[in-house]
């Protein structure tokens, strides 16, 4: 079998990261297409990618291609997924996946007739301190998983042409930040919440600028949310158990989880993985999934978080111009 051959859309920041991650994985990318051919040529020669496409839609029907990765914005997703998955090339798409579960059971339905992998490039769930907390909790050493606490909030200025506040370009706290705190949230509980509760606060462009969640699963486990676009928060993500308690800092690509023992107050640092290598922890998660391995993709969970999207949103009566 030979080398699995991989593509990107886009020319951004994220694609940049996936060139270099693919590189740290001993591969090299097969092929680049974007809208603009000189970015796409520019980006080739940056490294050394052999195929460099006239026009980026070429990328879907190359025969030599396996595996595309879609780093466009979120509004534009569900054109490129379909497009891919028709052709029979499997994708590794930027989060969030799509705008909401309609696009995304639509592609998934797709995906199961043309046999093919669709994944989310979710950091959270390829992360391998993530993966040693999920062992430590499953030994009951903790005891039972009661709530999640979580912030992630970022200072933009009001630049409302900004993709962050530009609904033309699907903007907004959801999609864009509060995607990893609920994936966070449904890593760490015993199924999908189904109880929700939240309050908005609109940007002058009318879209979710900072948002608070309150999630419950039938297990009784809880879950809260604080988000924003305008005011500054740390990355943090609290797990609380029975007998302690999970702190992660810089959860999105976290290295590192700090656990405190309820009765001792003993406290004991758990290290794993590297936070440059987050795209590559993807990357290298993806390729097994194409050899056999579905589950390491984890997308069960990511129809959960967009299913959880999708409602916050309905019930903030919200909609992207795409959705009307």
């Amino acid at each position: 079998m030979r080398e699995i051959h991989w593509a990107v859309l886009g020319t951004g920041v994220i694609a940049n990261e996936m060139a270099t991650a693919l590189e740290k994985n001993g591969k090299k990318l097969y092929a680049v297409g974007n809208r603009t051919y000189e970015k796409a040529v520019k980006f080739g020669e940056k490294y050394g990618i052999k195929k460099v496409y006239t026009d980026f839609n070429e990328m879907f029907t190359d025969p030599e291609v396996d595996v595309i990765y879609i780093t466009t914005p979120h509004n534009t997703h569900i054109q490129f997924m379909k497009k891919a998955i028709e052709n029979g090339k499997h994708i590794l798409v930027e989060k969030s996946i799509t705008l909401n579960s309609k696009e995304l059971d639509e592609a998934l339905e797709l995906a199961k007739e043309k046999g093919v992998i669709v994944a989310e490039a979710m950091t959270i769930f390829h992360m391998p301190v993530y993966k040693e907390l999920k062992k430590i909790l499953e030994s009951g050493k903790l005891g039972k998983v009661n709530l999640i606490t979580m912030n992630f909030g970022s200072f933009k200025e009001y630049n409302m042409e900004n993709r962050f506040f530009n609904r033309n370009l699907a903007g907004g706290t959801m999609l864009d930040i509060g995607v990893y705190a609920l994936s966070f949230i449904r890593w760490f509980m015993d199924s999908k919440p189904d109880q929700l509760l939240s309050q908005m606060k609109a940007a002058p462009t009318g879209v979710d600028e900072q948002a608070g969640l309150l999630l419950t699963n039938k297990e009784g486990q809880m879950a809260t949310v604080m988000l924003s676009l305008h005011s500054k928060q740390p990355k943090r993500g609290m797990v609380s158990c029975e007998k302690g308690y999970i702190e992660v800092m810089e959860y999105p690509r976290a290295w590192e989880a700090k656990i405190v023992d309820a009765e001792s107050g003993e406290v004991q640092v758990i290290k794993a993985g590297v936070h440059e290598d987050a795209l590559a922890y993807e990357l290298s998660d993806m390729e097994k999934a194409i050899a056999g391995d579905v589950s390491c993709m984890h997308l069960d969970y990511t129809k959960d978080v967009m299913d959880l999207m999708t409602e916050f949103r309905k019930s903030w009566h919200f909609t992207y111009p795409e959705e009307e």
